[in-house]
């Protein structure tokens, strides 16, 4: 079963809301980039937390998640489209800290508490535009939120988890958000944060078997959602070897030479997905004369 995304609006259409399944999604970026479980839970988070503000997105627009904190996993990368299709890496996959005081996964130790978090969206417009906010927390999902109220001017909640299983593997992702559109009403805007106060964690939802609906149902009463949409959501790269060479046609020439004639080759590697793209002597030669 792949992964899902579902959107609804709620309190005759006061709120808006969206929950993804993202375990599967998570996994492949997992396996990719050989994450361990600090790593595994702050890359899953943003993956998950990319999805859902993108979702809101044309299907060819795209968002970029740039998370730099002071903590050792260093830089997280992570692009959305609004077609739920995600990509990302962080640059320091191999971090597995002690749990914390709550027997948790320290994504705050790993992240870091001092930093920025930016995303800049590109909706086919002559400049793509970027929000930037420091990070208030390091746990990724109060980041999100924060940068909603203060960059986009949109009251909102975020959750996200990752769980880890014993073996590394992604046992669990996923999260929701919901938004508070300008003309909910006073009473409303209190039940939404109550529910939200009084919901369980992202990924004992998924544990206890909820799929995205499930979870929108739970957090507000499913008498008081509207379903809108769902689609499918995975981990996808669309990096090609014409672009790793367009990279390397826009190199100076020179830079081009010991690749030739000391290593005869050169070897490529995307850093969203880890593909390898192999460049010969020849090839090599032929880009430098070009």
């Amino acid at each position: 079963m792949t992964d899902q995304l579902v959107k609804a609006l709620a309190f005759n259409d006061q709120i808006r809301v969206m929950a993804v399944d993202t375990t599967q999604t998570v996994q492949e970026a997992h396996q990719r980039h050989d994450t361990w479980s600090n790593a595994s839970a702050a890359l899953g988070r943003t993956l998950t937390g990319a999805l859902l503000l993108a979702s809101g997105m044309d299907s060819d627009d795209q968002l970029t998640v740039r998370i730099q904190g002071n903590g050792p996993l260093g830089q997280m990368i992570v692009t959305a489209n609004g077609h739920g299709q995600v990509k990302g890496y962080v640059e320091q996959p191999h971090v597995s800290l002690p749990l914390n005081d709550w027997g948790k996964i320290d994504v705050f130790g790993a992240v870091g508490n001092q930093g920025s978090l930016s995303i800049t969206k590109d909706m086919g417009m002559e400049e793509p535009f970027t929000g930037q906010v420091p990070l208030i927390s390091g746990e990724i999902a109060e980041d999100f939120t924060y940068y909603l109220a203060q960059s986009e001017q949109i009251p909102s909640a975020v959750a996200l988890g990752t769980l880890v299983d014993t073996d590394e593997s992604i046992k669990r992702a996923g999260g929701w958000m919901i938004q508070v559109l300008p003309f909910a009403e006073d009473a409303v805007i209190e039940r939404i944060e109550q529910a939200v106060k009084e919901i369980a964690q992202v990924t004992e939802l998924l544990e206890d078997g909820l799929d995205p609906r499930g979870m929108i149902e739970k957090l507000l009463g499913a008498e008081n959602v509207r379903f809108l949409d769902d689609y499918p959501v995975e981990f996808a790269c669309d990096c090609t070897k014409e672009r790793f060479q367009a990279g390397l046609h826009s190199l100076p020439k020179d830079q081009l030479t010991p690749l030739i004639e000391e290593d005869h080759g050169a070897e490529v590697t995307c850093q969203f997905c880890g593909k390898k793209y192999t460049f010969t002597e020849d090839e090599l030669r032929a880009i430098q004369s070009a």
